[in-house]
């Protein structure tokens, strides 16, 4: 499977960013091991990481359109069935994305109301253990829990940070990718016939 380099038509919001695939036949575009039915199928590992490679170069609000450059045109029309494969395979990954992104908050806020508690029973015995203590050990200790308790807020304020706007990002590509365009083109006759799936 051989994968160009993508082509931008254009910079302004509302021209699609165009992604090529040349593919020797409709059987490379997806994973040979999947049993689905072919409209079910997942892409080909291949295949899918340079799609969204490339899409996540681009603004997420700019549009892009995928192009498959096909040698071996089978008997059957195949752009429906190629379209229709690549848009289930995109929203199926949004929708376990989505998933994966509910799981995160769900996580976060076990994680927040762990460290909460954690956090004032180590400032609440560090008060009253050893708030009238004076004496190197005493503020060892001191400083011990309460570095302990706010190390427990870590976890939290790293999900809520950083960890759940990457899964959110990839969820609207996948949306994005999931009602792209796309056009499968006949590479022999490319300069005469172009077979275009899905709106422009």
């Amino acid at each position: 499977m051989r994968f160009p380099s993508l082509r931008r038509a254009g910079k302004n919001i509302g021209h699609p960013h165009y992604i090529s695939l040349n593919v020797h036949d409709v059987s490379q575009l997806f994973n040979s091991m999947d049993p689905s039915p072919f409209m079910e199928k997942d892409l080909d590992d291949d295949a899918d990481e340079f799609i969204v490679s490339w899409a996540q170069e681009f603004p997420a609000e700019d549009p892009v359109q995928l192009r498959v450059y096909l040698e071996q045109w089978p008997a059957d029309d195949p752009k429906k069935l190629i379209e229709t494969a690549i848009h289930n395979h995109f929203t199926n990954r949004a929708s376990i994305t989505e998933l994966e992104f509910k799981r995160l908050l769900r996580q976060g806020r076990t994680s927040l109301i762990i460290g909460v508690l954690f956090l004032s029973i180590c400032l609440f015995l560090s008060n009253a253990l050893l708030g009238r203590e004076a004496g190197t050990w005493a503020d060892i200790a001191r400083d011990s829990l309460t570095i302990a308790g706010w190390v427990a807020m870590w976890r939290p304020m790293q999900i809520y940070l950083y960890d759940w706007w990457p899964v959110l990002r990839r969820r609207r590509i996948f949306e994005k990718l999931g009602r792209m365009p796309v056009e499968v083109i006949h590479k022999d006759k490319s300069q005469l016939r172009i077979n275009v799936v899905g709106a422009s």
